[in-house]
């Protein structure tokens, strides 16, 4: 409460003491670079970081950028900043893209359009009209910068629903029908621009050297930047400039509105710097160079925001560990203690998870009042056309009129510097947290991207249909993954258990089956009923009279043989002399019947 007290008081402390000004100045920059049906853009996100940073280091009162729009986000963006520029003097839309011209008319195309008839481009893409409606309302000037004059893949693969409708390279000339508004295209009707070799394109390098340089007027440094990109390109690619304005000049950052230099000016500078690089380490070099003040606190509060975060997933994942064991013991017939600590785990994993999402919910409301209150010291109230209030005491007069904002710092680490190298372990925990929560992540969160992130990245892109960079972990893939509430990788189960739901169940087979190895159950074969037999005992009665007839001979001694051979079924052996051979049936010998040794 105390902190919410001083942030007020601070808030209210800097709407005291800005300054009037002449004028209000809002911005809306797109960049479309991800297509889902067409080659990615390079250029668009970085020339619209580069705008978006000239503009804001303009002291422009509202800035709002935005990359890789959907229709749905792209129509969302253009209704906001009409109301932003509703009571504005001065309202400037920057777009870097896909654009395309059909029977004369010129359309701004989100990222997930697919074009694949000539009528689509009615429901799947913008026109510059609708652009130009948005800022009508703007007093003073109304400018539209189009980048969106490269080489359009939709063009070549849309069917033609009706022959005489044509489908031109470039964009089509353009007549602004309301006074004091500028259209300018990066390439001249008909033409298109070039992307170059460069992080921008040649038109955005020149834009960003030019288009906020104080007193300048608006068409001059037009002109500047139509030089400097013929040069560039060998006089292949020239700007272009419809509509019309007065004898006046009209500068998009007027000589009266230079900042002085001052400590307030350079602290707003740093902490939208190490918003725009969005993580802790970021946010926590800012309040090691600026420990107090208004924006310490929005600095503060933009921490907690993230730790409330953390703690959601990890507390979310913990949740569904812990049910997925109950699950586990409860399709295993654990015993019933197990099963019941199992279920007061998971309960109590679940409140902590229920905690975590309104400590999260909480805390995103108080960053959003300090929002408002950070838009409400920007915004001059109704019929009062001045320039931003804290604009105004936070600007500073060493600023550079153009190019995106560097810092420096004699101590501490350097805010710019934090947006490079390695993403730190907070980000990769996030990352691979969301990737275990959408099924695509087996492994433990562990802060460490290597071959198993980037393996479950690569799943997530295979079944979401995206093309992150699976390298490296991103605020645009968690940003991605998280958008994703329920599972996208399949469930994989061990042997023995089936998929069921976010959990694997053990596979009971029924009686008489059992389990194979394609994890099925089988019925077990019948066995073959085999034919009865009655023991046979003739070996035995075999080995009793061999055995008797050795005992015999070996009591009587060997007696001399008369030279004749007889055979039974025991063998054949020499018949003795003075014995003789008979012949007898089966009936005279008992059942053993053939020749037979006979002595007196």
């Amino acid at each position: 409460m105390n902190f919410l007290c001083r942030f007020f008081f601070i808030a209210a402390l800097l709407l005291v003491c800005q300054p009037a000004s002449a004028e209000k100045r809002v911005a809306l920059v797109l960049g479309n670079s991800n297509y889902k049906n067409a080659a990615v853009l390079p250029n668009p996100v970085n020339d619209a970081a580069a705008v978006a940073a000239t503009l804001k280091g303009a002291g422009f009162d509202i800035v709002d950028s935005r990359l890789n729009l959907s229709a749905a986000d792209m129509r969302r963006a253009l209704r906001d900043f009409a109301d932003q520029a509703r009571d504005s003097d001065l309202a400037v839309v920057y777009y870097a893209g896909h654009g395309i011209e059909i029977d004369g008319t010129n359309y701004l195309i989100p990222t997930d359009a697919a074009l694949q008839r000539d009528t689509d481009i009615y429901d799947e893409a913008f026109s510059l009209d609708r652009v130009l409606l948005t800022i009508e309302p703007a007093r003073q000037l109304r400018l539209v910068i189009v980048d969106a004059c490269r080489n359009n893949p939709f063009a070549e693969t849309m069917k033609r629903t009706v022959s005489t409708r044509t489908v031109s390279r470039g964009l089509a000339r353009i007549e602004p029908t309301t006074t004091n508004t500028l259209v300018a295209f990066a390439a001249k009707a008909g033409l298109t621009a070039l992307d170059g070799n460069s992080k921008n394109s040649p038109y955005a390098t020149a834009l960003v050297k030019h288009i906020a340089t104080p007193g300048l007027d608006v068409r001059r440094a037009f002109g500047f930047v139509r030089d400097d990109v013929l040069q560039a390109t060998g006089n292949r690619q020239e700007p272009y400039v419809y509509g019309s304005l007065g004898g006046a000049d009209i500068a998009l950052v007027p000589v009266a509105s230079t900042p002085t230099a001052n400590l307030q000016s350079e602290t707003r500078r740093d902490f939208e710097l190490a918003l725009q690089v969005g993580h802790k380490d970021a946010l926590n070099a800012f309040l090691a160079q600026h420990p107090e003040g208004f924006y310490a606190s929005l600095a503060k509060l933009q921490l907690a925001k993230i730790a409330a975060e953390e703690t959601r997933v990890a507390a979310t994942e913990n949740a569904r560990l812990a049910e997925q064991e109950r699950a586990r013991l409860a399709a295993e017939g654990a015993q019933r203690r197990d099963q019941e600590k199992a279920a007061a785990d998971a309960k109590a994993a679940e409140e902590r998870r229920v905690a975590a999402e309104k400590t999260k919910q909480a805390v995103q409301e108080q960053v959003a009042e300090a929002e408002r209150q950070r838009i409400a010291a920007d915004t001059p109230a109704a019929g009062k056309p001045s320039e931003s209030k804290m604009a105004a005491a936070d600007a500073s007069a060493d600023e550079p009129a153009a190019g995106p904002i560097a810092i420096e710092r004699t101590q501490g680490p350097s805010l710019a510097s934090l947006s490079a190298g390695p993403p730190p372990v907070a980000l990769v925990k996030s990352v691979q947290a969301e990737l275990r929560r959408v099924g695509c992540l087996t492994a433990a969160a562990d802060g460490e991207w290597k071959t198993a992130s980037q393996r479950s990245l690569t799943l997530f892109n295979k079944h979401a249909g995206t093309k992150l960079n699976v390298k490296l972990a991103s605020l645009d893939a968690l940003d991605a993954i998280k958008l994703r509430s329920t599972r996208v990788c399949p469930l994989i189960c061990e042997h023995g258990f089936r998929p069921d739901g976010d959990n694997c169940s053990k596979i009971v087979c029924a009686e008489g089956s059992f389990l194979n190895e394609n994890n099925e159950c089988q019925k077990r074969r019948a066995k073959r009923p085999t034919a009865r037999r009655e023991p046979d005992d003739r070996p035995a009665r075999v080995d009793r009279l061999v055995r008797e007839r050795q005992n015999t001979e070996a009591s009587a001694g060997k007696t001399k043989s008369s030279g004749q051979i007889v055979c039974d079924r025991l063998g054949c052996k020499p018949v003795d002399r003075g014995c003789h051979i008979e012949l007898r049936s089966t009936s005279q010998a008992a059942g053993d019947g053939g020749s037979v040794q006979v002595c007196p």
